[in-house]
């Protein structure tokens, strides 16, 4: 819902002007989930949060997309990488406002407060954004990128699944405790982060069509190692593994999407990053309903084909010429 309009907006006012404007709406959305009085206002809460979040995820990519230009080097990774060190930072601010016994309002109306001010305070770096014309609507890839947001979707698939049922299927199938197992989301999580920070030196050596094919190559590996090997240790390597795979594929589509020709980046991104959350959310629906008719290991079966799709289709990665 909010990602053809993040897209419009950052297509007019430039990618820094929308996230700076996205983000103090952002900060002021989180309290209202834990005012809400009801279900029926905690459901408003929770859909006006969720289209603050997709629409900064547009806007962000558009700004890095920008900033990725100047540099002329391919460091969208590394801007990805803090979103997985927010996503740890994020879990652990619950773990210390349970421990410190703070109410859900105290916790979410500090962790807005910090939030915004040192995002806005990072945000007030000069910049000058190129600004295009845009219309607003269902965004969609337009078919030169359905390929790339393909791969987006493959990808965001497997994230979704490590974070939903991660843990359950190291306590079913490899046999750890559930203390244990809830470490296995911050092994892949530790090595998404290393991979996306060292991202683009591979990008650079092998460019993004190479390392496509190596990350799916490198997931497909993860999912088959922790199946077979059946065992705590073996889970664990595959979950890095995992992390690894996928930790530049989004930043991989997010980049070539921004720079289709013909294309408004803010567009093309929203586009790209509409089949991205949709992988995120069929996800762990996905391999419920495979497990169900079969088993858990089964499922995650599923993202080892998913991973040989995204070598099949990593040469949409190779950048078109204007």
């Amino acid at each position: 819902m909010s990602f053809p309009l993040a897209g419009w907006l950052s297509d007019r006012i430039g990618g820094a002007k929308a996230s700076r404007a996205v983000g103090v709406v952002y900060a002021l959305v989180l309290p209202m989930i834990a005012l809400a009085p009801n279900v029926w206002l905690l459901a408003v809460a929770l859909t006006a949060f969720g289209a603050c979040h997709g629409a900064m995820d547009v806007t962000m990519n558009t700004w890095a997309a920008e900033v990725e230009r100047h540099a002329k080097r391919p460091i969208m990774a590394s801007f990805h990488a803090m979103w997985s060190l927010g996503a740890g930072l994020g879990a652990s601010s619950g773990w210390l406002a349970v421990a410190g016994g703070l109410s859900p309002l105290m916790h979410f109306a500090l962790g807005a407060g910090v939030s915004a001010a040192v995002t806005l305070w990072l945000a007030q770096v000069p910049w000058q954004s190129v600004t295009s014309p845009s219309k607003v609507g269902f965004a969609l890839p337009p078919r030169p990128l359905v390929p790339v947001g393909l791969v987006a979707f493959c990808s965001s698939v497997g994230e979704g699944a490590m974070a939903d049922w991660g843990a359950l299927f190291l306590t079913l199938v490899s046999g750890a405790s559930e203390a244990t197992a809830a470490l296995g989301y911050g092994v892949y999580s530790a090595a998404m982060v290393v991979a996306r920070l060292l991202g683009y030196r591979v990008i650079e050596a092998l460019g993004p069509v190479t390392t496509a094919r190596l990350g799916g190559a490198c997931a497909a590996l993860g999912v088959l190692v922790a199946l077979i090997g059946a065992s705590v240790v073996a889970g664990m390597i595959g979950f890095a593994l995992l992390g690894v795979g996928y930790a530049v594929m989004i930043p991989l589509a997010i980049s070539r999407a921004a720079n289709e020709p013909g294309v408004s980046p803010g567009r093309a991104i929203a586009g790209v990053a509409t089949l991205g959350y949709g992988g995120m959310l069929l996800g762990p629906v996905m391999i419920g309903a495979v497990a169900q008719v079969t088993s858990l290991g089964t499922g995650f079966g599923v993202l080892a084909v998913l991973a040989a799709a995204i070598i099949g289709l990593a040469g949409a990665m190779r950048p078109r010429a204007s």
